[in-house]
């Protein structure tokens, strides 16, 4: 569960963190203002946790990669708290104590939970991001969205669906918007180009931070030359302006303690705690995955640092936040190779706060757009399908099962559907292999030799029950565990059972190495 034998160099990876803080900084700014909006909180509520988020979090993470900040997939939650709770004050009294929930989950060591989702389930659960954030992001592509940024759920605020959705952005599109957009993915995808990269200082650029300056030129260029292909306000990055530390303060809201003796917020406070814990521990291990070297990240110390991060976050009128997959898998396809990058893009959004209010203003949602398009193939490459598909129908199925899932529902509905899938699977296959069966012909009888494997869990129950039922009559059973370090309690009860019965169908049953328990009888 270590990150890794020793503390990596943070100074020697600036010149991949930094760019890496900035291409993630560009994605999550209108995140963080589109979840806001669609929780029905105050605007600046979703920055405040991209900022603790990167400027805290990233600190106490358990992940080198991960990066945390609002997260979409907890927008009906928050919507719902806040009105049951009455008000936007008494949920963030909500936040603070899910917090200190998940940090008391972190010190019982609860982050192992994330070690038992599948490898098949966590792979389809990243290609199921990766082709939602495709088919999210061509509607702001082609300037036709007025849902927010962030949304990534299959049925939309404005009634239509993810499909729908596409239909009427094709019949809708802003050419201008349109323009940006494919000329931003061109800028993106020739900066990928060994060629460009070989050059010393273009490396050191990333190219979405090219394509969205362009993005910013070309629409000033639209303005003076071609307003009829302006892209209007409603496709533009929206920050509150803040003139000084004032305006700061009448954005901010804090927590009503009176709230206290309301027993909703204690289930508020549980579902926050639940739902945020478990987006986060299956963040981490896909972006474990997609880690290029390959570090465990300690799931106990993430669970610790998303306690704090909310804690301090409700404190300050922020938004429950978790790890989340959008920001860190464009974190990990920008190159980043320390929670530096996650830092450096909290930075930049405080900076966006306090400084570049007016600039960030100007940078059109379809340039963005082209940015989570790349990180969204990278994700579902076909190889990827290919891969999963080779190592057959075990792996596959469940692969494919939570791809659907979660593109025609959430993520969280999603992950539950592939991963019963997937414990179906575990399920036989472990049906299949709890021992070896070997027969013997002799004069008198039929001798069958049952070697149990090395470790026979409850799992195993169901197979060596129906395996001793369908015994033949009239043979000779050795059921030998000489080669088991364990066997469960279960199974050893169903084959005691099975030698107090045998001797009715004239089974005559040897046991070696295998331990004597009490079968309950009634008399």
């Amino acid at each position: 569960m270590k990150e890794s034998i020793k503390s990596p160099n943070y100074l020697g990876h600036l010149s991949k963190d930094i760019p890496a803080g900035l291409v993630v900084f560009f994605v999550a700014l209108p995140l963080c203002l589109g979840i806001s909006l669609a929780s029905g909180a105050p605007l600046m509520s979703g920055l405040v946790t991209g900022i603790v988020a990167g400027v805290l979090v990233s600190w106490l993470s358990g992940s080198q990669l991960a990066v945390s900040g609002p997260a979409a997939g907890l927008t009906v939650i928050v919507l719902n708290g806040i009105e049951t709770l009455g008000s936007f004050e008494a949920f963030l009294l909500a936040v603070v104590i899910a917090g200190f929930l998940q940090l008391i989950l972190g010190f019982l060591k609860a982050g192992v939970i994330g070690l038992y989702f599948p490898s098949s389930v966590i792979k389809g659960m990243l290609a199921a991001i990766g082709l939602i954030l495709i088919l999210k992001q061509i509607p702001h592509f082609l300037g036709a969205d007025d849902d927010f940024f962030g949304e990534m759920q299959f049925f939309q605020p404005d009634g239509r669906t993810t499909f729908s959705e596409l239909g009427h952005a094709f019949s809708s599109i802003q050419l201008g918007a349109m323009i940006i957009g494919i000329i931003s993915l061109a800028i993106i995808l020739l900066w990928d180009n060994p060629k460009i990269k070989s050059i010393k200082i273009l490396s050191f650029i990333p190219g979405a931070l090219v394509a969205i300056i362009f993005a910013i030129v070309i629409n000033a260029l639209f303005s003076g030359f071609a307003p009829e292909l302006t892209v209007t306000s409603s496709h533009l990055v929206s920050i509150p302006i803040l003139g000084s530390f004032n305006d700061l303060s009448t954005e901010l809201r804090f927590l009503d303690l009176g709230a206290l003796s309301n027993p909703s917020l204690y289930i508020v406070a549980f579902t926050i705690a639940i739902v945020a814990s478990l987006e986060t521990l299956l963040s981490i291990e896909a972006i474990d995955k997609l880690d290029p070297h390959k570090r465990r990240s300690n799931t106990n110390r993430e669970l610790k640092a998303q306690g704090v991060g909310n804690m301090v976050a409700g404190l300050l009128g922020g938004l429950p936040m978790t790890a989340v997959i959008v920001r860190g898998s464009t974190n990990v396809a920008s190159g980043a190779q320390t929670r530096v990058s996650s830092f450096v893009h909290g930075v930049f959004l405080a900076l966006s706060v306090f400084l570049l209010a007016g600039l960030m203003n100007r940078i059109p949602l379809s340039a963005l757009a082209a940015v989570l398009l790349v990180v969204g193939f990278k994700l579902t490459k076909p190889a990827l399908y290919k891969s999963q598909l080779k190592l057959g129908h075990e792996q596959f199925i469940p692969f494919i099962v939570t791809i659907l899932a979660i593109l025609f529902t959430d993520l969280l509905i999603g992950i539950c559907v592939g991963l019963a899938v997937g414990i179906f699977y575990i399920l036989k296959a472990n049906y299949k292999s709890p021992y070896f069966f070997h027969k013997e012909e002799h004069k008198d009888k039929e001798i069958i030799r049952i070697r149990l494997s090395e470790h026979v869990s409850f799992l195993n129950k169901a197979s060596i029950i129906l395996t001793l039922d369908h015994l033949p009559q009239n043979s000779h059973v050795i059921i030998d565990g000489e080669n088991s370090e364990y066997i469960d309690y279960d199974v050893l009860e169903a084959i005691q059972e099975f030698k107090q019965t045998a001797h009715e169908r004239n089974i005559k049953v040897d046991l070696v190495n295998i331990s004597n328990v009490e079968v309950m009888e009634l008399h």
